[in-house]
């Protein structure tokens, strides 16, 4: 443990010097390279710098109870630091767990409307008011990138961006299918009925993450609908982008100029990309995706959202909680920490 710590520190010390070099300064992409490397490493670098100024003070206290007159101050303070360096020891092993490299990234999330028609589609909707809520919550900033309304409310499908600290390490676990179980607003009769809308977690990747051809690339521009001022419908500022190997369709038509709603597109179309790759990384691996918080498959059912009983219960790890009105008023942390420190348990089981 030490020993990575020491090269933990090492490395770190070699990112502040290169980062200092004006050669490597006027590279962008080796000093955007390094400054996201330094960012994954100052949580243990810090916590290493801390643990050694333990290891001091417990040196230091040994020294002290040679002293008649000190001994009894010195022993506290011996019994205080040892306390603490075991403390420190143990959230080592959660500290210097491997990281996933996209937990610092920002992400693109994908919701749809699935089975259930109408009652799908506005379920789509709240789902979204959760997320943005969360983000709110957490001083992230959401952008809307694309939106299909419900005839009766919500969204058939709507992708946005999230940015801010950290935010695919905490939503990374929300891909999959979501269950709602209540009385919809368009029942008449007061049945329960069980409607689902998929979401798709995505982290954003940069033009060096992910190489695409131009040529592979089919670009049309159409009139937007739905929000954007004035220029809607009038003017074909609306981009959708056919990746032509893979037939990945993306469209993006929230923003007020062609040029910026094709930078968008192609941000959405770099994720998807990636996260295809990912995917296939992953069933690749085969039997490693057993041991995943889920597989972040769009099919499988991750959590059930129950209005009658004012539970939700998250199925990959068996949590419920009985505040359904809060959670979907983007109180998420409870389940998301729950998530994570199983994640966590799992890893450190070697799983």
């Amino acid at each position: 443990m030490i020993e990575r710590l020491i090269n933990i520190e090492n490395r770190y010390n070699q990112i502040l010097e290169d980062l200092s070099n004006p050669e490597i300064l006027s590279d962008i992409k080796k000093t955007t390279a390094l400054s996201k490397e330094q960012a994954t490493l100052k949580e243990s670098y810090e916590a290493y710098q801390e643990y050694k100024k333990v290891l001091q003070n417990i040196k230091d206290a040994k020294e002290l109870m040679k002293d008649p007159e000190m001994s009894e101050f010195a022993k506290e303070e011996y019994n205080i630091n040892e306390e603490k360096k075991k403390q420190m020891e143990d959230e080592f092993e959660i500290l210097l767990l491997p990281k996933d490299p996209n937990d610092g990234k920002d992400v693109i999330v994908e919701i749809r409307g699935a089975a259930g028609g109408d009652e799908a589609n506005i379920f789509a909707g709240d789902l979204y008011r959760m997320y943005t809520h969360y983000s709110e919550k957490n001083g992230w900033k959401v952008e809307e990138l694309n939106a299909v309304e419900g005839v009766a409310g919500g969204y058939a499908q709507v992708e946005f961006k999230i940015k801010g600290d950290n935010v695919y390490s905490k939503l990374k676990y929300e891909s999959g299918s979501h269950r709602v179980q209540r009385v919809p607003l368009t029942e008449s009769n007061g049945r329960i009925q069980t409607s689902t809308a998929t979401v798709l977690v995505m982290p954003e990747v940069d033009d060096i993450d992910i190489e695409i051809k131009e040529s592979d690339l089919r670009i049309d521009t159409f009139c937007a609908s739905g929000h954007g001022g004035q220029g809607v419908n009038t003017t074909p500022s609306a981009v959708r982008i056919t990746h032509i190997p893979t037939n990945t369709v993306v469209t993006c038509q929230n923003q007020r100029s062609q040029i910026q709603n094709k930078a968008e597109a192609m941000e959405v179309l770099r994720s998807r990309l990636y996260q295809m790759e990912l995917e296939r990384q992953e069933q690749e691996l085969g039997s490693e995706r057993k041991n995943k918080i889920g597989t972040g498959d769009r099919s499988e059912k991750i959590r059930t959202y129950n209005y009658p009983q004012n539970r939700v219960t998250d199925h990959r790890i068996g949590f419920s909680t009985m505040q359904l009105e809060r959670v979907m008023d983007g109180e998420l942390d409870d389940i998301i920490n729950a998530l994570i420190t199983e994640d966590q348990a799992r890893k450190l089981r070697g799983e």
